[in-house]
């Protein structure tokens, strides 16, 4: 069943001080963990290494390669080239195999990475070039991928007023005809016509109610490995949405775009962690900032 978000939204500066708890990072003061080569200009996808907890890995938009950083310094290790150049927007280590995206919806299983025996497995899904799936992760409670797109496509029966996370069962390797999560437009005009008014708040309303079309995108998702919150970037507005474990919205955030000009990839560590990459922008190159867990 889709489970639709109309719960309400917690705006940054505006909130009670039990909501407010449930921001748990600084989105104002980020570290900076590295600045990006160019190779990685325009990196599209972030995720935990796997078990490798000082190791993180990247994806670079047209480029059919993984990249291996650490998680440390930002510094590339190395990079792995998976398969030919094309339009790859998530990654994702599951176990010792490593997942990859492509905005056609398409899902690649690299096995035995950077060995001899590596091997990769081609999924064509239901979604396509139209969806523009960008954002990527993996439901360790569910085994299965959750797949965000960026836009609906006209195919797919779904109001075009909203905004769909699909799954895919890593048993089956089969997609669910459904999406399992909608964010939809009145839901959100809803909340942000009830809410206390605050520079936040204004451009939020500025980004979701005076544009004619619904411009949410989501980028990137990620699941909270502590609190199984669902955290949701939009490149388009410098949005971070933060959903609960059962698909109602727990935060709404504006994003600094000096710090995230072009924010498309997410990633926890176990503890708490949360790196946030963003692309390069005019003169300024890729970066993936570092973000401590601010346990209640």
């Amino acid at each position: 069943m889709i489970k639709f978000l109309f719960s309400l939204f917690l705006l940054s500066s505006t909130l009670s001080t039990a909501q407010q708890a449930t921001m748990v990072y600084d989105l104002s003061s980020p570290d900076l963990l590295g600045e990006m080569p160019k190779e990685l200009a325009e990196i599209s996808g972030l995720s935990l290494a796997g078990q490798k907890v000082n190791e993180l890995l990247a994806i670079q938009d047209e480029s059919g390669k993984v990249f291996r950083l650490s998680a440390r310094t930002g510094k590339m290790i190395s990079s792995i080239t998976f398969w030919k150049d094309g339009d790859y927007e998530g990654v994702e280590a599951v176990g010792d195999d490593i997942w990859v995206l492509k905005s056609t919806g398409t899902l690649y299983q690299v096995m035995n990475i950077g060995l001899p025996s590596q091997q990769v497995e081609k999924y064509n899904t239901a979604l396509t070039g139209d969806n523009d799936v960008e954002g990527l992760t993996y439901d360790p409670t569910q085994n299965r991928l959750l797949l965000a797109c960026k836009k609906d496509a006209s195919n797919d029966g779904n109001s075009k007023n909203g905004r769909y996370i699909f799954s895919f069962d890593l048993a089956t390797k089969t997609l669910a005809e459904k999406p399992v999560y909608a964010i939809e437009r009145e839901a959100v005009q809803n909340y942000l016509l009830s809410c206390e008014k605050s520079t936040s708040h204004k451009k939020l309303c500025d980004f979701f109610l005076a544009r004619d079309e619904f411009d949410l995108a989501p980028s990137a998702i990620a699941i909270h490995p502590i609190t199984g919150q669902l955290y949701i970037t939009s490149s388009v507005g410098k949005v971070l949405m933060v959903l609960n474990t059962n698909g109602t919205i727990d935060g709404l955030y504006k994003l600094e775009k000096d710090f995230f000009p072009q924010p498309e990839g997410l990633a926890f560590d176990p503890d708490g962690t949360l790196y946030i990459s963003t692309e390069a922008k005019k003169k300024a190159p890729a970066r993936i900032y570092r973000l401590a867990y601010r346990s209640k």
